[in-house]
């Protein structure tokens, strides 16, 4: 009795990393410390203290790195923070 034929699996390449994205976040003039730590806090995974320490950069140098993620998801935060009245851009990281 012959064995059945077994199927091959194609090859599959391993999963690559997408490239990293940087989410910024510039100071303006119109909203309230209190509201932007407020806002980084409800849509990122960013706790008080480094919500505090990105809003307290943003302050003072103009802008500050938010987090790092992939683009998809950069986009959707830059979005986001925009829907807030906040000023966030999204560059490649590399």
């Amino acid at each position: 009795m012959a064995k059945p034929a077994r199927k091959r699996q194609p090859k599959r390449k391993p999963p690559q990393l997408l490239p990293p994205w940087k989410v910024l976040l510039h100071n303006d003039d119109k909203n309230e410390v209190p509201f932007v730590i407020k806002t980084i806090m409800d849509l990122t995974p960013l706790n008080e203290q480094d919500a505090k320490l990105r809003t307290v950069e943003a302050n003072d140098t103009g802008v500050a790195l938010l987090l790092t993620t992939h683009k998809e998801r950069a986009e959707l935060y830059q979005e986001q923070f925009q829907s807030k009245g906040l000023v966030v851009t999204i560059e490649p990281a590399s």
